[in-house]
């Protein structure tokens, strides 16, 4: 059977009318900021103050695009007559974006938690040589960062946290001393009952 002359005319023009009805789906970027997700995967800020140049984010980076740089310090005693300990200082830590495949792995090793995914995405640059973010910047990014979200009440409560909170209440009560009055014991049935 021959196909009708202009059915496929016809069809394109009930695409088009088809399209022309429907609300369009175009995002105007430059003038209207995208909604991301709340825990959006864009660039890695770094928390300097956590970081201990332990290395293992750029031991494990596949791409081999994390640069740090570091020193040892001497560190005095804590107490009379203890001994001095070395600690890294950190020099240099910068990441190569145009390198990095953002797959995350340096923010899952990191045990000290000093790298965080940042939703900021605009850091483009005219070169590909200045892809290469110093800490400066990396910690400029750390304040994008949004909170982790919150605990879910009914969840247990940590073991570290219930350690130290009984640390807390034991020391508290060894400071307040023996004629310190003891919490309320709960009622228990008196007599013959058990």
């Amino acid at each position: 059977m021959a196909p009708i002359p202009g059915s496929g005319l016809a069809k394109g023009l009930a695409v088009t009318l088809r399209t022309m009805t429907r609300k369009t789906v175009t995002e105007q970027y430059p003038d209207a900021q995208p909604e991301l997700p709340p825990r959006t995967r864009g660039v890695i800020g770094l928390f300097e103050e956590n970081c201990t140049v332990c290395m293992l984010c750029a031991r494990e980076c596949p791409d081999w695009c994390i640069y740090i740089d570091s020193h040892k310090e001497t560190v005095p005693p804590a107490a009379p007559g203890g001994r001095e300990r070395s600690r890294n200082v950190l020099d240099r830590f910068a990441i190569d974006f145009a390198l990095c495949m953002y797959c995350g792995i340096c923010i899952e090793v990191c045990p000290f938690d000093a790298l965080f995914w940042s939703p900021e995405f605009e850091y483009a640059e005219t070169d590909i040589h200045e892809l290469t973010h110093e800490r400066d910047k990396l910690r400029e990014w750390m304040w994008t960062v949004p909170a982790p979200p919150a605990l879910d009440p009914a969840a247990e409560e940590p073991k570290e946290v219930a350690a130290a909170r009984k640390t807390a209440e034991k020391l508290a009560t060894a400071q307040a001393g023996p004629n310190a009055p003891q919490a309320a014991e709960p009622n228990t049935p008196q007599g013959g009952e058990s």
